[in-house]
Parts: structure tokens; sequence; C-alpha cells
């Protein structure tokens, strides 16, 4: 065989054991293959699974807080686009970020987010599971014919700040942990809407992880990381760039604690196991 067929069927079988090569139309990002995340996040429950009961609960548990404050803001973080993402995540940073102010930034997140998003999408078009308002009833923060043209697990929006989150933390180490809470609250605010099941948010926190340890590795993205740490630490230094006041006050005592810590299950438990009862006896 000529040395070049092997060496090209060497890399062929290389690739195969870390994902895919990224499709053609696909973003291009820091990457040439989109991970495999399937390898290490576990598929969708199913049904009589402890996780889909658990899902089912959450999701009917929730519905009472998309009037609440939570609720208005799980509302406001359905924008996804990078600059919206930049313009949440401005509290927890301590700084304002925006593809204007911050541009090296932009360019990191923005390419990374590509890749994580592209091993995302993949899962979510293997899997195919419905989404929570398609298995039990209940209001949405958007439409639900918008929301049902795609799938539920692993969560897109989640994938997005956790990327966000997780770079910004290895960016900023001083502010990890508001980065850290505001990512998971990002993720929890698909909960509250009703778009997600807990477990698509579970399941896209831990795939992103999996994919940004390859595009950590990638030289690109270690050159523009090195790049956007000297122009957040420069902007850190700069009053007219800090983020604080009264509205990060406000976002702080919304996102600081989990969603699922307060949640009355043991209510939604009774109440389901009620249903089941009836629906036997009928």
């Amino acid at each position: 065989m000529p040395r070049f067929l092997i060496v090209m069927c060497a890399a062929v079988a290389l690739l195969g054991g870390l994902g895919t090569l990224r499709a053609a139309g696909e973003q291009t990002g820091y990457l040439d293959v989109v991970p495999d995340i399937a390898r290490v996040v576990p598929p969708p429950p199913r049904r009589s699974d402890a996780r889909y009961d658990a899902d089912r609960r959450v999701f009917r548990a929730t519905r009472s807080m998309l009037s609440s404050p939570r609720g208005l803001l799980a509302t406001r973080d359905v924008a996804y686009t990078m600059p919206d993402l930049m313009h949440d995540f401005s509290c927890a940073a301590g700084v304002q970020l925006s593809p204007e102010g911050t541009p090296l930034t932009y360019r990191l997140l923005t390419k990374a987010d590509t890749d994580t998003q592209n091993a995302n999408e993949a899962a979510k078009r293997n899997w195919k599971r419905l989404r929570p308002f398609q298995i039990d009833p209940g209001p949405v923060c958007q439409s639900k014919a918008e929301l049902a043209k795609s799938y539920d697990y692993p969560s897109g929006h989640t994938a997005h700040g956790w990327t966000v989150g997780l770079i910004l933390a290895d960016l900023m180490p001083d502010h990890a942990p508001q980065l850290l809470s505001r990512a998971r609250a990002y993720g929890e605010s698909r909960i509250v809407c009703g778009a997600h099941n807990m477990s698509a948010v579970e399941a896209s926190e831990l795939g992103v992880t999996v994919s940004l340890q390859q595009v950590k590795s990638n030289p690109r993205y270690l050159a523009d990381f090195a790049a956007a740490k000297a122009e957040l630490q420069s902007r850190s230094m700069n009053p007219s760039f800090t983020s604080s006041g009264g509205n990060c006050a406000a976002e702080h005592a919304l996102t600081q604690k989990s969603i699922l810590a307060d949640l009355p299950l043991w209510v939604t438990v009774r109440r389901y196991a009620r249903h089941r009862t009836n629906q036997t006896l009928r």
C-alpha cells in the first residue's frame, strides 16, 4: 500500500476515536474534528427511568416561577448571540464585556463556542429527545412552535453559557466563583423557561467540559487566550470598563443560589403519585 494511503488511514482511525470531521457548512472554530461527547455524556433518560420522572417533577414544580423575578431573568437569558452572552456575564466578570470594548475576548469566546456548539448539536440530532412541554402540559417563556423545531438533549443554550463561563473563569480566576454561578444560572434559566429538562442542562454542562478539553490544547486557542487575558487585565484597571451597581446586585441575588435547592419536590411527587393512582383506578 502506498505510504500516503497508510498515513491517511492512520489519520482517519485517530480522528474516529476523537469525533467526526466537521460537516460542510458548519461554522469554523478551533477544531477540525467535532468532539464526540456521546462517549462521555450519558444518553437521555427513558420512560420508567428515575431521571425521566425527576425531569417531569422539576418541569411541573418550576412552572410557577415564570411570573417571578427569576422567570423574568430566564426570559432575558433566551437571547444567546455572543454579544448577548457577553452582556449577561459582565456583572459576574466585573468588567463590561462587548465585541467593541473587548474584541479579543469576543474572538476567543466566539470561536470556542462554535466548537462546543458543533459537538452539542451533533449529540442533540442523534438522540432526538422531546422537550418537557411536549411530554407534560405547562407554560413556557418562548414560542412552543419554535422550540419544537429542535430537540431537548443536551441543551444548546446551556452549552453557550457554560462555554462562556468556563473560559471567562480561566481568564479571570479571581472572579471564577461569580462567573461559574452565572453559568449555572444561565443553564437553569432553561429549566425555569420550560424549554429544557433538568437532565438536558446537566448533560450540556458535561458535554461542554469534554469539548473544551480538546479546544484548550489547540495552539491557536492558546494564542488567542493569552491575548484575551491581557485585554481583560487592562480593562479591569480602567474604571470606565468596570461593571457594578444596582442591576448587578439584583442579578447576583437571583443567581447566587440554584433554583433546584428550594423546589418543593415532595409536593410534586405526592401529586404525581396521586395522579398515577387515579389513572389506574379509571
